[in-house]
């Protein structure tokens, strides 16, 4: 059946899972910094990493320096001229607009719907979405919870189309003196798969990497989190077990729960030192009609 309008925020909601950052869960996150020690979980952005599929990464600064000499003070200046999928790479975060589903409608039309239940005869345009763009989310200030399933198996990466299951998950928090039931709404949860151990390899990292299923997914709905995220570049498992499916999960997190989804980070360091709760901050930047967003996501403990 249909999956809108949201149960909890409206017909009209575009913003999902970010609505859960409220003041009162601000102020709780903020609690969580102790030591003001603080991880990058980002990528760096470059022509040399690892891209999907055909998409570009170009950054050029015309003449150098790009304007200059003026005034008696001879000051001089750099830009730099940006082409690229901006939302959908590097360290990506995934917006209401991203992913669909063609639906056969009441009617016997076929249509393409997103997030909320809107359709691409609503809101798509050439040149940005006119509803979905990643500037209805809300910045991201909450508590982060990171769930080390690589540690949790011993390994310093999990194989290639590993499914991760609830068991795996479960077996990963009580490893870190944690459970489901310490998991609040409005968290930002994350899965360390040690893929990004890979991210020189580009053959490796973009093969088949290991991830969450439907099973998961299911299981994140019902913990209500704002956000995903992972260090690969679609967090679930790659190709599904089910051969029929193509990326099931985005659709369940995002079309259907509003639930944001960032891919491509690195969680190297709070593993290391065994952090697996934090204050997590995420703004996705508002480039209106876009349909994800790139960013320096930040730990702070």
């Amino acid at each position: 059946g249909p999956w809108w309008p949201h149960p909890l925020w409206g017909a009209e909601d575009q913003a999902g899972g970010s609505n859960w950052i409220t003041p009162d869960k601000i102020l709780q996150a903020a609690q969580l910094v102790t030591t003001g020690k603080l991880y990058e979980l980002g990528q760096v952005y470059e022509a040399d990493m690892p891209l999907f599929g055909n998409r570009t990464y170009a950054m050029h600064i015309p003449g150098s320096p790009t304007g200059g000499p003026v005034g008696d003070n001879q000051l001089v200046w750099h830009d730099e001229f940006f082409c690229g999928e901006i939302g959908q790479i590097g360290t990506q975060f995934d917006g209401p607009g991203h992913i669909g589903t063609m639906l056969t409608m009441a009617d016997g039309t076929s249509q393409e719907v997103f997030y909320n239940g809107f359709t691409m005869e609503e809101f798509g345009g050439t040149y940005g979405l006119r509803q979905l763009g990643v500037e209805h989310i809300k910045p991201i200030f909450t508590r982060g919870i990171l769930i080390d399933i690589a540690s949790e198996k011993g390994v310093d990466a999990l194989d290639h189309s590993y499914e991760v299951t609830v068991a795996d998950v479960r077996a990963a928090l009580s490893r870190q003196g944690m459970s489901e039931d310490d998991l609040l709404a409005g968290d930002a949860i994350f899965f360390r798969y040690g893929w990004s151990i890979h991210w020189r390899d580009h053959d490796k990292y973009n093969t088949n990497p290991p991830g969450i299923g439907l099973e998961v997914a299911a299981w994140l709905i019902e913990h209500q989190p704002s956000m995903i995220g992972s260090d690969h570049w679609s967090t679930e498992v790659i190709p599904n077990p089910d051969p029929t499916l193509a990326f099931p999960v985005h659709q369940e997190i995002i079309t259907k729960a509003g639930i944001w989804n960032l891919e491509n980070m690195v969680y190297d360091g709070l593993a290391q030192d065994e952090v697996y709760e934090f204050l997590f901050v995420f703004a996705p930047t508002p480039y209106k009609g876009a349909t994800g967003s790139p960013g320096r996501p930040i730990a702070i403990r």
